[in-house]
């Protein structure tokens, strides 16, 4: 299997995996195979997070988590493409999520 290296595409590159990778998820849950959407759901969030500036996304400060209404993560720090950090609903356990799926509190997207 070839693996594709995000960090080494161009954002017009990158823009057009993320279309591509969102059409086969979107096929795939079409035809019921949930596994195989999930997976593409997964890369296509990972291809995204390399067109996300790094500098939007501040340690200690508080993101809406795309997707889930009302759940807020506190970034505590970055690692590669990851922010690590806590949801505020939960038992304050350490999590990574893909900086994709971090949004400004300010709504207006």
């Amino acid at each position: 299997m070839n693996e594709i290296n995000y960090a080494s595409m161009t954002e017009q590159e990158l823009r057009q995996e993320v279309a591509n990778l969102r059409e086969k998820a979107r096929k795939a849950e079409a035809m019921g195979i949930i596994n195989e959407f999930a997976v593409y759901e997964r890369k296509m969030l990972m291809a995204a997070s390399y067109l996300v500036d790094l500098e939007t996304i501040v340690p200690g400060e508080m993101y809406r988590i795309d997707g889930t209404p009302g759940e807020f993560f506190q970034v505590e720090y970055l690692k590669g493409r990851f922010a690590w950090g806590y949801r505020l609903s939960g038992n304050r356990r350490e999590e990574a999520l893909p900086v994709a799926l971090l949004a400004p509190m300010k709504a207006g997207k």
